[in-house]
């Protein structure tokens, strides 16, 4: 198969991976969702991305087994199931995934799923359209990371929340006390991210990074935001996006930028030289995690923490404390 997948491309790479996942399903007999013998296993459940990982093990606690697909300084935009990924995900009980064309190649592949009999979760479904956020550039889709307003945040967890009661009734009680201490927390996290925003003067409150992951963030903390890149980085920037940064930057005397794990930092870089062409130093403000979390085990590996390292460091950097 390894070949195969290789050797296909764009739509037909797609196409090609959904018929694997068909004649799985044919060859297994599924046919709907598997949803009721969990009583002497954890429920096996697949998140995409590290943030959606992290709901899900919250809410889930003991009763589950989450595995993310995509782990640190993985670009979901850009990335592509592997072989052992099919696997994982036919053997799952369900797979819990963003939308909003977040995981463009794999979008087609996880909206299948249920044909393999894995109840497919599409965590942001539960948000109103009207809260998000629909940039014109974005060709007249959703902007998808959500997760960076964190009252959005806490709709998702409920949407988990919801699913695993749905599946696994009997643990009900868990998944909602679980879920409530949960978005209890991501609520205190919520005011002290306002309240250091709000130690940042008006005129030096702007985010430059690698590609534009924090307009939510933005709306939320009273940003401005940049990114060279758009949305999503499947774009790439040309030589007048880096100068047009550049320009921006020696205008406003934004003293720091930020690069992102799951981005390679050379456009960044690029832009710091072209704002020095023009006389203004710009310096490196730190790291900051956008579409993928730190490494499990430190404090950037698990949601809160990502979130609480990007505010103290964004703050540090534009003030140069």
């Amino acid at each position: 198969m390894s070949r195969a997948v290789q050797a296909l491309t764009g739509r037909a790479w797609l196409a090609g991976l959904a018929a694997a996942f068909l004649l799985l399903a044919a060859c297994n007999g599924a046919s709907t969702p598997a949803t009721d013998d969990y009583d002497n296993r954890p429920l096996r459940l697949v998140a995409t991305i590290g943030q959606i990982a992290d709901a899900v093990r919250r809410v889930g606690g003991d009763a589950v087994e989450v595995h993310a697909l995509m782990g640190p300084g993985v670009d979901p935009h850009l990335y592509r199931a592997s072989e052992s990924d099919i696997t994982r995900l036919e053997s799952a009980d369900a797979v819990f995934w963003n939308g909003l064309h977040l995981e463009a190649g794999m979008t087609g592949v996880l909206e299948r799923m249920e044909d393999l009999g894995v109840r497919s979760v599409r965590v942001t479904d539960g948000i109103d359209r009207a809260h998000l956020l629909a940039p014109p550039e974005f060709e007249g889709a959703y902007d998808p990371h959500v997760w960076f307003d964190l009252d959005l945040w806490t709709i998702v967890v409920a949407s988990v929340r919801d699913a695993l009661v749905d599946m696994d009734p009997d643990a009900a009680a868990t998944y909602r006390a679980n879920a409530e201490a949960y978005i209890e927390e991501i609520e205190s996290l919520d005011t002290y991210v306002k309240a250091q925003a709000d130690t940042l003067d008006a005129n030096i409150r702007a985010l430059v990074t690698a590609h534009d992951a924090f307009n939510y963030f933005a709306r939320r903390y009273g940003f401005e935001v940049r990114g060279l890149q758009g949305i999503s980085t499947e774009s790439e920037a040309s030589t007048a996006d880096v100068q047009d940064l550049a320009r921006f930057i020696s205008d406003r005397g934004i003293r720091a930028v930020f690069i992102e794990s799951s981005v390679p930092d050379q456009g960044v870089q690029a832009v710091i030289e072209a704002a020095g062409a023009r006389g203004h130093t710009v310096v490196v403000g730190g790291e900051i995690f956008s579409d993928a979390m730190g490494e499990e085990g430190t404090p950037e590996g698990a949601y809160l923490g990502m979130i609480r390292h990007n505010i103290d460091t964004i703050v540090r950097g534009l003030t140069g404390e």
